[in-house]
């Protein structure tokens, strides 16, 4: 196996000026959701903003636009399908697609889409799903991608690098894996998601030790797209590689602190989501 360059101290926040605007601090766009999942790009959409992003535009089908914005009225709306969405994705300055997308032709679609421009993006669930389905990593990708699979993911993506075969749980194993796939996907950051998730471009090394069982629950997979996306934004200005760690670590004490609050068999997506504020208090403090 190559060496990686383990990385252990993550970049510090930078200052928010006095004199900022919403521009400063940089545009997501969130393309997902269904008639059946319209939780899922609100999650996304609201982590962003408590990420500190500027700006944030939900794209999602208009059979449930108007109840994701209900769940997450801060956002901005984006009928699907719409001729705005290719100066949407323009003016993004990194997207999340995926939560609640579904694997259908129109989905096919956006991602395409997405995967043809310059835009940095973050692409999980669905989108995953639907590149799994193909028979190797799309050639004409130009966008910096951050891919978060999960385990089961992870193997569905598998055949696309050559290991079908992978273990959940041995973490030389995962680290493997995770490597490959970066390498295979263009340089791509992959964002292995568990108990320690891996991250990795290649090259370079993070295993996250911040977490809680509290994230083993439907809508906190949402919730780091969105983390992550800010991160890619201008909010930082961190490449891809640093903004998915400090998006992995603010996740996961994230998680931490909700299950202090709400306890860890009943913690919900959107408090942990509520809780990003005081994951970034501690992340500035121990990182700066």
């Amino acid at each position: 196996m190559n060496l990686l360059q383990r990385v252990v101290q993550l970049r510090p926040l930078p200052p928010r000026p006095a004199e900022s605007h919403k521009g400063t601090f940089g545009r997501v766009l969130v393309i997902g959701g269904s008639a059946d999942m319209i939780g899922a790009p609100a999650f996304a959409g609201m982590a962003a903003y408590r990420a500190g992003v500027g700006y944030v535009q939900l794209a999602t089908p208009r059979v449930s636009l108007l109840h994701t914005l209900s769940l997450a009225p801060e956002c901005i709306g984006l009928s699907l399908p719409s001729r705005k969405l290719a100066d949407a994705i323009k003016k993004a300055d990194a997207i999340a697609i995926g939560p609640g997308l579904g694997t259908g032709t129109s989905a096919r679609t956006l991602l395409d889409a997405v995967l043809k421009s310059d835009t940095r993006v973050v692409i999980d669930a669905d989108a995953l799903n639907l590149l799994s389905a193909g028979r190797s990593w799309p050639k004409r990708e130009r966008a910096q991608c951050v891919l978060t699979p999960h385990p089961g993911e992870m193997k569905r993506l598998g055949k696309l690098f050559g290991k079908p075969e992978q273990s959940s749980d041995d973490e030389a194993d995962r680290i493997d894996t995770a490597r490959r796939a970066a390498e295979v996907f263009g340089g791509s950051v992959i964002v292995l998601k568990g108990a320690r998730t891996i991250v990795t471009d290649g090259r370079r090394l993070y295993v996250n030790h911040t977490g809680s069982p509290v994230l083993a629950r439907a809508g906190s997979g949402d919730v780091l797209s969105g983390i992550t996306a800010a991160f890619l934004a201008a909010v930082a200005h961190f490449d891809p590689f640093d903004a998915a760690c400090t998006a992995t670590w603010i996740h996961g004490t994230a998680g931490r602190i909700a299950g202090r609050i709400h306890g860890e068999r009943s913690t919900l997506a959107r408090e942990v989501c509520e809780s990003i504020a005081g994951s970034l208090v501690e992340y500035q403090s121990q990182f700066g």
